[in-house]
């Protein structure tokens, strides 16, 4: 009976490994636009960490000294994987460049090019400039421009530059 019970389960465990084979399943051999990049994905990962900091503060988990020393250094992470991210962008777009003029594009399609390459600069130059004044909402860890009051993704109220960050008091206590 042992005998007859291995057999089975072996031969269910080779179906299990050769049945996407056999029914003709491929995985793809090209990044997918939608999938993060390592970049991408490290930069989301120092935004969160960075909310995450921002919420321990102002929840009394962490004192002065030790938020700003990791905002600092998560801060100096994200811009780390900007500069990846943005380093890996050019060389997609250095490709998609060779690949244009190797089939012999035209010059209107490389103007289009530059143009966006003018805005994907600006939207990266004003990220970093957020992270670097620490303009960053509470809530859900966007980056804003300088002189923000209100988050652009979440509308939450932003504390203003230079304004001493307090911890969030419960709304129930009454004002002295």
């Amino acid at each position: 009976m042992g005998f007859f019970l291995g057999i089975v389960l072996a031969t269910l465990v080779v179906f299990w490994v050769l049945y996407p084979v056999v029914a003709g399943q491929e995985a793809p051999m090209e990044r997918d636009d939608e999938e993060l990049t390592e970049a991408q994905h490290r930069k989301r990962v120092a935004l969160f960490a960075l909310r995450d900091v921002e919420y321990d503060y102002h929840a009394g988990k962490l004192d002065e000294e030790d938020y700003l020393k990791m905002k600092r250094e998560i801060s100096s992470e994200a811009l780390e994987a900007l500069d990846a991210e943005e380093a890996e962008w050019a060389e997609r777009e250095g490709r998609r460049a060779a690949q244009a003029e190797a089939r012999g594009a035209e010059d209107s399609e490389a103007g289009e090019v530059g143009g966006r390459d003018s805005g994907v600069e600006d939207e990266i130059q004003a990220l970093r400039s957020s992270l670097r004044e620490g303009v960053i909402c509470r809530e859900c860890g966007q980056p804003s421009p300088r002189g923000s009051r209100f988050c652009g993704e979440c509308g939450s109220a932003l504390r203003a530059t230079g304004d001493p960050i307090e911890p969030r008091t419960s709304s129930s206590g009454s004002a002295s």
